[in-house]
C-alpha cells in the first residue's frame, strides 16, 4: 500500500530548504464520528447486573444442549442457533461432547429421508465446529443422469439458502459444493425480489455476505433480527442472547472510549494531520478478530498497534518523500530513541510514542512471562516498514514488479503479519511458546488468510492507487507478468482468494495443529478483509459497511 509518486523530489531529513517538497497527498476523507465515543461513561454495577442475570438462562441452556432425550436434528438446530448468536464459547465443552457422539454415529443412510434445509443445518454445525462431515450428504439432491441439481429443490428457498451457506465451508476437491455455490447463488438472486418477511431478509443478507465470511459480532446481531422464530424457540436462548448482547455492548463501548481517548491524548491529528482518522473503524476491525469478554485487554493493545500502523502507512503512502521514508525505515529498524535525530521533525512525536507504548506493553507482559509476543509484534512492525520502503522505491523509480516478486513483498505490506501477531499479545496463557512457534512457522492456514488480506485489498483499491501514481498493486503486477487483460487478472486473483478460503476451511477442521482459540483470529482476520473490501475500499472511504456496523454496535442500543 505504501508508495510515493514517481515525480517527487526528495530532500534529506532536517535539511532546511526554502520550498516545501512536493508531497503525494491523498486528501483522505475526515472521520465521520468526531469525538462522539469519548463521552460514554461505563456503569460497572450495570455491567455486573447483566453478568449475574446471564447465569440462570445460561444454566438452563446448558441443560438443553446436553439433554439426552432431544432429537438429534433438533439438538443440531439448537447448537446452530447458539453458534450463530455468538454463544458457543460459553458451552464449548458441552457442545463438543454432543457433536463427538453424533459424529461418531454418522451414517449416510440416516440422511436419505432428511430434507435439504435440515441436512444443510447439520452440515454447517459440524463444519463450523471442526468436524469433517462428508459433502456426500448432498449427493441425493443431484440428478444422476444429467449431473445437475434436481429441479425439485428450486422451490425450496430455505433449503437452497442452507445449501448456499454450506457451500462457503467447502475445501479443495469438494466439487459438489463448488457447483452448489454457483447454482444456489444464481437461483437465490433470481427469486429474492419475490420473497417476503423474514425469508426475504435472510436471503438478502446471505447474498450480500454469507455468514461464514461475515464479522461474528455483527452476524450474531443480524441473526437475532432476521431469525426471530429460531431465536424464540427456547426461552433460555432468547434471554441469554439479549443479556449477552447488552453486556458486550457496554464492555465494547468502554473499550472504544479508552482507545479514542488515548488517540486524542497522543495528538496524532495535530502532529500528523494527513493520516486517515479511523479510530472506531480500527477498533471494529480488531473486535472482528475476537469479541469474547476475556479478550478485552487484547483488543485495546491490538487496536493501539494497528493505529500506529495507519500512521506509518499513511506517512509512507501519502506524505513522506522517498528520502524521508529511507530515514524513517532505518530509525524503525534501529528501534532506539537516539535515532530521533535522523528523522523529520513532523514524525518525531509518533516515533517516540511508538517506542514508549511498545516498552510499556512489553513491561506489562514481561510480568506475566509473555514478553515474547510483544517482541514478535515489534519485529513484524519493523518488517512492514521495510516492505513499505520496498514499494516506495519501486514507485519512485517507476518499476512494476513481477507478480511473484510483488506477492513476496505484498504479503508483508498487507499488514496481516503485524495485526495477527499483535492480536496475540493480550490473549493470555493460550499463546504458549509452542503456539507462537506455530505462528512463526507460517503454516498453510495463515498463508491463506494472508493472501486474502493482500489480494482482496488489491482488487478493490488498484484503480484509486493507480490514479495516485501507485505502481505496486497485485492487479498491475499480474497483468505485466502474464500478459493478460485487466478483467482476466482480476478474475485470476478472485480464484486465488476463493482457493485460499478453502485452505482456511480445511485448516479449521479436526485434528487441528493448534486450538481453535488461536485459529479464530486468523479466520476472523480474513473475514474482516472481506467485510472491508468486498464491495469497495471500506476503510479509506468508510461510507457504507463500516459506518453501518459501527452504528449497529456502538450507536444504537438493543432493548432488553
Amino acid at each position: 500500500m505504501a508508495a510515493v509518486q514517481a515525480n517527487v523530489t526528495g530532500i534529506k531529513a532536517n535539511t532546511k530548504t526554502s520550498a516545501e517538497p512536493v508531497r503525494p497527498l491523498a486528501n483522505f476523507p475526515p472521520s465521520v464520528w468526531g469525538d462522539r465515543f469519548l463521552s460514554f461513561s461505563l456503569d460497572r454495577s450495570e455491567l455486573e447486573r447483566y453478568a449475574i442475570a446471564m447465569e440462570k438462562p445460561k444454566e438452563d441452556l446448558r441443560k438443553l444442549i446436553v439433554d439426552p432425550t432431544m432429537d438429534s436434528n433438533e439438538k443440531l438446530g439448537l447448537i446452530y442457533s447458539v453458534h450463530r448468536l455468538g454463544l458457543t464459547y460459553m458451552f464449548l465443552q458441552e457442545i463438543e461432547s454432543q457433536l463427538d457422539k453424533l459424529f461418531n454415529k454418522f451414517s449416510l443412510q440416516d440422511y436419505e429421508e432428511v430434507d435439504l434445509y435440515t441436512i444443510s443445518i447439520n452440515f454447517q454445525v459440524f463444519r463450523h465446529l471442526g468436524y469433517k462431515l462428508p459433502c456426500d450428504v448432498f449427493n441425493k439432491f443431484k440428478d444422476v443422469s444429467s449431473g445437475t441439481f434436481k429441479a425439485s429443490i428450486m422451490s425450496d428457498v430455505r433449503g437452497m439458502l442452507g445449501l448456499y451457506e454450506s457451500a462457503q465451508l467447502r475445501i479443495r476437491g469438494e466439487k459438489i459444493l463448488d457447483e452448489a455455490s454457483v447454482f444456489t447463488e444464481a437461483k437465490l438472486k433470481s427469486v429474492v425480489n419475490t420473497l417476503e418477511g423474514d425469508l426475504a431478509q435472510q436471503v438478502t443478507q446471505s447474498l450480500r455476505r454469507p455468514f461464514h465470511q461475515g464479522m461474528p459480532m455483527v452476524e450474531a446481531r443480524l441473526y437475532f433480527s432476521n431469525y426471530e422464530k429460531e431465536c424464540s424457540t427456547y426461552d433460555s436462548l432468547l434471554k441469554l442472547a439479549k443479556l449477552h448482547f447488552k453486556y458486550l455492548e457496554l464492555q465494547q463501548k468502554e473499550e472504544l472510549r479508552i482507545v479514542s481517548k488515548w488517540w486524542k491524548d497522543m495528538r496524532f491529528h495535530e502532529t500528523t494531520p494527513y493520516i486517515r482518522d479511523r479510530v472506531p473503524e480500527i477498533y471494529l476491525w480488531i473486535l472482528g478478530l475476537y469479541f469474547e469478554p476475556r479478550y478485552s485487554l487484547a483488543r485495546i493493545i491490538a487496536t493501539k498497534i494497528t493505529l500506529f500502523l495507519v500512521v506509518l502507512d499513511d506517512t509512507y503512502d501519502a506524505y513522506a518523500t522517498i528520502e524521508e521514508i529511507r530515514h524513517l525505515t532505518d530509525a524503525i529498524n534501529k528501534w532506539d530513541i537516539s535515532a530521533m535525530e535522523q528523522i523529520p521533525e513532523y514524525i518525531r512525536p509518533f516515533y517516540k510514542i511508538l517506542l514508549d507504548e511498545y516498552a510499556e506493553i512489553e513491561k506489562k507482559m514481561a510480568k506475566e512471562g509473555r514478553a515474547n509476543t510483544v517482541i514478535a509484534s515489534k519485529e513484524a512492525f519493523q518488517d512492514i516498514a521495510r516492505g513499505y520502503l520496498e514499494e516506495a522505491e519501486w514507485t519512485n523509480s517507476g518499476y512494476v514488479a513481477s507478480f511473484p516478486e510483488y506477492m513476496k513483498n505484498g504479503l508483508i505490506t498487507s499488514a496481516y503479519n503485524v495485526i495477527s501477531k499483535s492480536a496475540l499479545v493480550g490473549m493470555g496463557e493460550i499463546v504458549s511458546e509452542d503456539a507462537l512457534a506455530w505462528y512463526e512457522s507460517h503454516p498453510k492456514t495463515l498463508q491463506a488468510s494472508e493472501l486474502i488480506s493482500r489480494l482482496q485489498d488489491d482488487v478493490m483499491t488498484y484503480q484509486f492507487e493507480r490514479e495516485r501514481g501507485q505502481s505496486a498493486t497485485g492487479v498491475d503486477a499480474y497483468i505485466k507478468t502474464y500478459g493478460v487483460s485487466e478483467k482476466e487478472a482480476i478474475d485470476a486473483l478472485k480464484i486465488m482468494i476463493e482457493n485460499a478460503w478453502k485452505d482456511i476451511n480445511e485448516g479449521c477442521l479436526k485434528p487441528r495443529q493448534v486450538s481453535m482459540d488461536l485459529l479464530a483470529p486468523i479466520l476472523n482476520l480474513a473475514r474482516m478483509i472481506d467485510v472491508v473490501y468486498r464491495y469497495d475500499d471500506g476503510f479509506t472511504f468508510p461510507g457504507k459497511t463500516l459506518k453501518e456496523y459501527i452504528n449497529l454496535l456502538f450507536v444504537g442500543s438493543l432493548p432488553v
